[in-house]
């Protein structure tokens, strides 16, 4: 696709995807426009993206990532794209607006990802910056615990409809407990595509059960969907919901990408594993 020369201090970025806008915002680069999931109008509905707060206050809506409104694009006049490698097909269109740059996100783990995005961006004393105020965070954080949690087996789960989804260590927000040494259920002690075990069976409550359990979606975005979890016959079983240890969480941010999610799925974890008696 050639090689782009990326702009000295570009000031006016389009990104196309989800993972390179929050890789962006990290590094200080705010966008004038991004593709996005739920939006309003013409602009980022932060209802999707609470985390995020005001980052992303009055970045234009370009559409889907998997169809991309080029006139939108066009009109913003911008100085640099950054698109994922899906964009591939039209980066020739895209190339055209403005110098575009491919950025790896398919099959990387959120770390590689976003150091690969800060070189390619030239922001690596931003990167380390970065990286210095995560580990000081999970530092912290490993120290608030202290032993308390040295036994317990902690859970990532969420469901849609009737399937539910397994997070296990190599997931997003299970290398964040990684780091911070805390264990899981040996079910979810391992590495899989994508870091997601889907469609479980009740037969198969191993998969499930931990001292604590942290429900993905359970505060708003799945709201119906946790609810419906909890109807069913095996839901009293667990030794969790017995020990009054669930713990309902935005979606988003556990399901990553980057260390503004990363904030916040230790945010969470403050606020259930240190300040919740």
């Amino acid at each position: 696709m050639g090689q782009t020369c990326v702009p000295n201090n570009p000031k006016r970025v389009v990104t196309i995807s989800y993972e390179i806008l929050v890789r962006a915002l990290a590094l200080g680069i705010k966008p004038i426009g991004s593709t996005g999931e739920e939006w309003n109008e013409t602009h980022l509905s932060s209802q999707y993206y609470p985390y995020l707060g005001n980052k992303v206050g009055g970045i234009k809506y370009v559409g889907f990532s998997r169809n991309v409104n080029l006139e939108k694009i066009l009109l913003l006049k911008p100085d640099l794209i950054l698109a994922w490698e899906d964009a591939g097909k039209i980066y020739p269109l895209l190339s055209q607006i403005a110098p575009t740059l491919i950025i790896p996100t398919n099959d990387l783990d959120w770390k590689e990802g976003f150091n690969i995005t800060a070189e390619l961006l030239n922001k690596e004393q931003k990167a380390q910056e970065v990286w210095n105020h995560y580990y000081q965070r999970i530092d912290r954080l490993k120290t608030a615990f202290g032993n308390r949690y040295q036994n317990q087996r902690i859970s990532i789960v969420t469901a849609v409809g009737e399937t539910a989804y397994i997070f296990v260590k190599n997931s997003f927000a299970g290398s964040i407990l990684e780091d911070l040494g805390l264990q899981r259920p040996l079910a979810q002690n391992v590495s899989v595509p994508d870091g997601v075990i889907p469609s479980i069976s009740e037969e198969r409550l191993d998969l499930i059960d931990a001292d604590i359990l942290f429900f993905m979606g359970g505060d708003n975005r799945n709201g119906e969907d946790f609810a419906r979890f909890q109807k069913r016959p095996f839901w009293q079983t667990l030794t969790a919901v017995q020990q009054k240890k669930v713990y309902p969480v935005e979606y988003v941010p556990w399901i990553g990408d980057g260390p503004l999610a990363a904030d916040a799925v230790i945010d969470d974890l403050y606020r259930y594993l240190v300040n919740t008696p």
